[in-house]
């Protein structure tokens, strides 16, 4: 995948999800989730989990405070999350 934003506001959440896109695009067979139902599936389980990537990277971000970042780092997961 192209090299994402760093994503902190609605702007680079834009270019983030212009990027995702592109990558799909282009590498479908890439994609462990490439089909919307499998996608979304993936999405609220990588939703639920997300505050156990957080704590293992350590990185200080709590899920339940929504932010552009959370958002999108929900987005990159469902790509490949089982």
């Amino acid at each position: 995948m192209d090299k994402l934003p760093e994503v902190t506001d609605r702007q680079t959440f834009i270019k983030f999800i212009s990027l995702l896109l592109k990558n799909y695009l282009q590498n479908k067979e890439g994609w462990e989730n490439a089909d919307l139902g499998s996608f979304l599936e993936a999405m609220a389980r990588y939703a639920e989990d997300i505050q156990g990537y957080y704590d293992n990277t350590n990185q200080n971000i709590n899920a339940d405070t929504p932010t552009w970042k959370v958002f999108a780092d929900i987005l990159s997961g469902a790509k490949f999350y089982e």
